[in-house]
């Protein structure tokens, strides 16, 4: 795995270590996606009779709301599957961007990162 300079290289524990905490997340995203499709489809299937505007209102807020944080869900858990895909295909650690070395401490830090703290920075900008 590529390192900045002045970084020490990647160990087999450390990156195990990242790899298994990425499983853990994809465990516990996949788990949290199940059950807030789960209760919006409940919610779905909610009757509305006799509900006034107020009540239609915040039904409709919180659905928007679960769909929101299910589909952030869904791209952490996209972000973390491709982590543990380039763990194996041997090109983590590497800008997407540029092709330099992300930094083991960034990557150890937020384990999703694909591009380094430069080009982020460029890509924050625009």
């Amino acid at each position: 795995m590529p390192v900045r300079e002045g970084e020490d290289r990647w160990t087999a524990a450390e990156l195990a270590e990242v790899r298994a905490g990425l499983e853990r997340q994809i465990a516990a995203l996949e788990a949290e996606i199940a059950a807030s499709t789960s209760q919006i489809a409940e919610g779905d299937a909610a009757d509305g009779a006799g509900d006034d505007q107020a009540d239609t209102g915040a039904k409709t807020y919180e659905r928007e709301h679960e769909l929101a944080l299910t589909y952030n869900s869904r791209d952490l858990l996209a972000q973390s599957e491709r982590a543990v895909q380039r763990i194996d295909a041997g090109t983590y650690g590497i800008c997407e961007s540029c092709g330099k070395p992300v930094g083991k401490a960034r990557l150890q830090a937020f384990p999703r990162a694909t591009l380094c703290v430069s080009c982020k920075q460029r890509e924050e900008r625009r």
